[in-house]
């Protein structure tokens, strides 16, 4: 594993420093698009701190839309520079529950509208991936990884399907920052209870077959009530403003 040229942190749970460095390395080519990070663990030694600080770097990085984190925890650097959305309410990993409001109200606005496109729009090699995407879901109900990741690729899938490159990274930009606010919410009220998996598994195959048929007012429907069903755990969770 690759050992990184840092400095150790003089405060504790400073996760914005390691963030600061591991960023400034990026940019500086000593990490380029398609290197390794070390594991948390060595991450944690080279800074000398917790592994749970070296996470929320992690995520951060994540954000910025800089690095990857696979499944096991492995992350690799997808870009050399920060995704152009760069909007200083979107800095800080502790988003406040306003901020969290306007990601999903943006999301809304672009999914729906997304939707409609991509029902136009949609090649059948779109609707092979959605398909297959779908049948994956049906089979992993229960699962919480899987369920996370399938819902994931199901919507980016269906952002590309709306053949708008704009569309596209609009949806990765906002989705990265809404991964990185709620991402133990999702794991905890959504994919932990078999029931709402089960109802969300109902609510993508519904979108699915609105897209199909190629139809946009239903597709657009169907997209509205499954993200606010969403919404409406994330605000039971964050309670009251």
């Amino acid at each position: 594993m690759p050992s990184l040229e840092v400095e150790k942190l003089s405060k504790r749970n400073h996760y914005e420093a390691i963030a600061d460095q591991v960023k400034q390395l990026i940019l500086d080519g000593k990490l380029k698009v398609g290197d390794k990070l070390p594991s948390t663990k060595q991450m944690s030694e080279q800074f000398g701190v917790g592994r749970s600080t070296t996470r929320e770097a992690l995520s951060a990085l994540k954000a910025m839309g800089l690095i990857d984190i696979r499944q096991g925890g492995g992350c690799r650097v997808i870009r050399n520079a920060p995704i152009d959305m760069e909007l200083p309410e979107l800095a800080s990993l502790r988003m406040n529950r306003k901020t969290v409001l306007e990601l999903l109200e943006a999301r809304e606005a672009l999914e729906v509208s997304g939707a409609a496109i991509a029902a136009v729009k949609r090649t059948d090699e779109d609707l092979k991936q959605l398909g297959d995407l779908i049948e994956e879901m049906k089979r992993t109900v229960g699962d919480e990884t899987e369920g996370e990741r399938l819902d994931l690729q199901f919507h980016l899938t269906l952002a590309k399907a709306t053949h708008n490159t704009i569309m596209v990274r609009l949806f990765e930009s906002i989705m990265n920052y809404i991964e990185t606010a709620i991402h133990d919410i999702r794991r905890v009220e959504l994919y932990a209870s078999a029931a709402v998996a089960e109802r969300l598994y109902k609510e993508h195959s519904a979108i699915f077959e609105a897209i199909e048929q190629q139809d946009t007012e239903r597709a657009a429907e169907r997209m509205k009530q499954h993200l606010q069903h969403i919404e409406s755990i994330v605000l039971k969770h964050l309670g009251e403003g």
